[in-house]
C-alpha cells in the first residue's frame, strides 16, 4: 500500500512508447480535447482499463445468491452513469464498449467547452487553471476533473469573477465565436446535403442543353 504520505502514480503509460500510429492518434486527441500533454490521454485510459477490467471480473463471476455480485454489477453501473458515461438502463456489457474518448469527454475542460462558456478546448482550460469557473458555488481548478450528471447542470462561471457580466469583453467575444461557429456549420450542412444529391436523367439532359446554347446566347449579346 506504501505510506500515505508518498502518493504512487495511479495510471500506466503505454508498454511501447514509440508507436508512430498511437502517436498519431494522441495529437488528434490533445487537438480536439485541448490537452496538455500525452500523460492526460494515458490517465483517462488508465481509469477506462479499471473499470472495463471489474466489469470483466463481474461478467466472469457467477452469483452465489447472497447478492454481493449482484450488489457490485448494480454500484459500478450506477458510478458510471452518475458521472455520464452510461445511459438509463445500461448494462455490464455496455462498460466493454467505451472508449477513452467517452472519458475525455466528461472532463471538466471538455464540459466547459460543451456548455458554451468558452470559444475553444483551450480556452477552457485557461479559465479553469484561472479560477472563472465554479460548479454551483466551489470554484474548480482541475480540468480533469470528471464531471457528474448534477455537476454539469450547476456548471457556471465563477460568480465572483469577471466573466460573471454579460457585458464583459470576453464573454461578448465567445458569445460571438459560438454564434458564427453555428452559422458556419449549419452552411456546411446544407452544402453537403446539395453535393449529395444524384441528378436524375431530365436534370443532367436539362444542365447539356442550358450548356450548349450558352455559347450562342454569349454570341448573340456580343
Amino acid at each position: 500500500m506504501g505510506h500515505p504520505k508518498f502518493s504512487r502514480k495511479v495510471w500506466q503509460g503505454p508498454k511501447h512508447p514509440w508507436q508512430a500510429e498511437r502517436i498519431e492518434e494522441e495529437r488528434t486527441l490533445i487537438h480536439n480535447y485541448g490537452l496538455r500533454n500525452h500523460r492526460e490521454i494515458w490517465k483517462a485510459r488508465s481509469k477506462l482499463r479499471r473499470w472495463r477490467s471489474n466489469a470483466m471480473k463481474l461478467i466472469a463471476t457467477a452469483d452465489t445468491g447472497e447478492g454481493h455480485v449482484s450488489k457490485e454489477k448494480s454500484d459500478l453501473i450506477t458510478s458510471l452513469h452518475r458521472r455520464g458515461l452510461l445511459p438509463e438502463g445500461a448494462s455490464l456489457d455496455d462498460v466493454l464498449r467505451l472508449n477513452v474518448e467517452h472519458v475525455l469527454a466528461r472532463r471538466l475542460q471538455s464540459q466547459v467547452y460543451y456548455k458554451g462558456l468558452a470559444s475553444s478546448p483551450k480556452q477552457a482550460r485557461q479559465l479553469l487553471i484561472h479560477g472563472h469557473i465554479s460548479i454551483g458555488n466551489q470554484v474548480m481548478t482541475v480540468p480533469g476533473y470528471i464531471t457528474t450528471r448534477d455537476e454539469e447542470a450547476a456548471l457556471q462561471y465563477n460568480p465572483t469573477s469577471d466573466l460573471s457580466n454579460e457585458q464583459h469583453p470576453l464573454r461578448m467575444e465567445i458569445e460571438s465565436i459560438r454564434s458564427q461557429a453555428s452559422f458556419e456549420s449549419d452552411e456546411e450542412e446544407t452544402t453537403l446535403e446539395l453535393r449529395s444529391g444524384t441528378p436524375t436523367a431530365e436534370e443532367v439532359q436539362e444542365i447539356a442543353a442550358a450548356a450548349a446554347a450558352a455559347p450562342s446566347a454569349e454570341g448573340g449579346e456580343s
